[in-house]
């Protein structure tokens, strides 16, 4: 048996059965409490005497660990500081997480991680994570295997092949800290146990110059692999996974544009699986959009939307958005006629090159036949904002500044809260800033970022600005997917979890957040639960009827403390 096991009882408590004695105790972080393992158990797992004679509570831990992750230099520093403790001691690594979720966020999660991601060959100390390489397809089922985990409890698999990481690119084999990331905010926000979740990282080579030619890089040196050999490898892992963990939902994360919607289309039919870039960013951006129209006493029908920066994000926003009017009747084509994509090569129209995906938004050339550009022959974003006058205008292009003050004063004449979101992470690549933002409205913007900023102090209001973090809904997401054991995630249940997030939101006060805080975040996780999960139950996509969706979703919910133990 494996050396360890964590047992949950019908209360959601957990009981944690020890086979290991020793040293072996105090090396594997689910099993380690460190000095708060009371004299008792000391003896019965033979670690007396490999301890500090004291016994401290974890409330004792916590102070002093709290005092250490203040002391580190930088937030790098915090972040390995952090990732040192979760490998020693995953249980208080995660109480002080959850306890200091607002400030720790932006340190195990963007924007810092993106930082430890790229240097993460130099940083690295102990693996953490499942590596399957390409170079390797036969290793998948034993690897996915060896973590030990009992395949019945698997809830969640993050997975990344590490070519679109948070706006920075192909980072190869370094992209693995992005799936344990993930995990974290999934324990800190919903509560799901770390024993229920794997973090995966997919080896099929670098397009990294930089990482090809450093002698420390850890991953499998060779261009990044594409094509047939590449989907061969993706659907060897998906059967491995269906066949060894059943119940556990795949989150796709950081694929790149190439691979995310194929991907996701390829699977989302037969199996348990979401893509956070695409269906979490867009749940999340839509949520901020449905309470910006709810303040202004608008319709979504009635929207001019700009979405500069049409790839995977900027589509996967649009696409929810156009599955919401639908559902309340909106012909299809009447919808998407409230879209105007821009991607590399400008806006999207009729006679340019562009992805399967974004061919639904393409422009006619009797459409635009009229307009007045720049530059004729070129459709850029301050010709489209001229001419189609929107009243929302969604920003994950990447490109810093995109939002410039002639643009945004021009949208501003025509409507009066202009809706504007610079989603582009990290921050040094935002398409404006919130103070700018303000001040080329008058004050009147509403305005969603992707990097969390300061509140704004504009004339005698102050705002706080929205920070449309995929945290707020990823995590219930998982949550309620689990707690019915859903077999698939509809387009549905990312609009209802959407939905739940906005409800909570949905705050009149002049310069309130278009959203719920960080703070905030375990509240709107269980929201979000309770309305996948009962979308998932009318849809017939559940296989566990839950019929207190309230207690049910809170007792699945783990709180990180020191569960009962059982010598075994």
């Amino acid at each position: 048996m494996a050396n360890f096991s964590y047992i949950r009882g019908d209360d959601g408590s957990y009981t944690l059965r020890i086979a290991a004695r020793g040293r072996e105790v105090l090396t594997t972080p689910l099993c380690n409490f460190g000095t708060a393992f009371t004299r008792q158990q000391r003896i019965d797992l033979n670690i007396n005497g490999l301890l500090p004679t004291n016994v401290m509570t974890i409330e004792q831990q916590l102070k002093r660990v709290y005092a250490q992750f203040q002391s580190e230099s930088d937030d790098l520093a915090k972040y390995v500081f952090l990732n040192t403790m979760q490998d020693r001691n995953e249980t208080l690594f995660h109480r002080l997480l959850s306890e200091h979720l607002e400030e720790m966020m932006p340190i195990v999660y963007t924007p810092t991680v993106g930082k430890a991601i790229e240097t993460y060959s130099q940083w690295y100390h102990r693996p953490r994570g499942i590596f399957l390489s390409i170079a390797d397809p036969d290793g998948i089922e034993p690897a996915l295997r060896s973590y030990g985990y009992p395949s019945d409890d698997v809830e969640l698999i993050v997975v990344t092949d590490s070519e679109g990481i948070l706006g920075i690119g192909d980072q190869g084999v370094g992209g693995v800290a992005i799936a344990v990331g993930k995990l974290g905010v999934y324990t800190a926000a919903a509560g799901i146990h770390p024993s229920r979740a794997l973090p995966v990282v997919l080896d099929v080579g670098t397009d990294n110059i930089e990482l090809l030619n450093d002698e420390s890089y850890l991953g499998y040196r060779h261009a990044r692999v594409r094509g047939e050999r590449y989907d061969a490898f993706i659907d060897r892992f998906v059967k491995a996974v269906q066949q060894i963990y059943p119940h556990a939902m795949i989150h796709w994360e950081d694929f790149g544009a190439s691979n995310a919607h194929r991907i996701l289309d390829r699977y989302r039919d037969e199996v348990c699986t979401f893509n956070d870039d695409i269906q979490g960013t867009a749940a999340v951006v839509v949520a901020a959009i449905l309470s910006a129209v709810r303040r202004q006493g608008e319709r979504m029908v009635n929207q001019r939307i700009v979405v500069h920066g049409a790839g995977t994000a900027g589509i996967g926003i649009a696409d929810l958005l156009v599955r919401r009017m639908v559902n309340r009747g909106v012909p299809r084509e009447t919808a998407l006629k409230c879209f105007y994509g821009l991607g590399s090569r400008g806006l999207l129209r009729e006679g340019i090159a562009m992805r399967d995906f974004q061919r639904p938004y393409a422009r006619t050339a009797e459409e635009i036949a009229d307009w007045d550009l720049d530059q004729p022959g070129k459709v850029e974003l301050a010709d489209v904002v001229r001419n189609v006058k929107p009243t929302i205008i969604i920003g994950t292009s990447a490109q810093a500044g995109a939002f410039s003050e002639p643009i945004v004063r021009q949208m501003a004449e025509h409507c009066s809260h202009p809706i504007i979101m610079p989603l582009s992470n990290p921050t040094r690549k935002a398409e404006a800033t919130p103070e700018d933002l303000l001040e080329w409205t008058d004050g009147r913007a509403y305005i969603a970022t992707g990097s969390p900023f300061e509140p704004v102090r504009y004339k005698d209001t102050t705002y706080t600005i929205a920070q449309a973090n995929n945290a707020l809904v990823f995590p219930g997401l998982g949550l309620g997917v689990a707690a019915c054991r859903a077999t698939r995630v509809s387009d549905s249940m990312i609009l209802a979890a959407a939905e739940a997030v906005a409800k909570v939101g949905a705050s009149r006060r002049p310069g309130a957040s278009l959203l719920p805080g960080i703070d905030r975040l375990r509240a709107v996780s269980a929201r979000v639960a309770m309305a996948v999960a009962q979308q998932a139950m009318d849809e017939g996509l559940a296989t566990i009827q839950l019929d207190n969706l309230v207690q049910e979703v809170h007792e699945r919910m783990w709180q990180p403390d020191y569960p009962r133990v059982e010598v075994v």
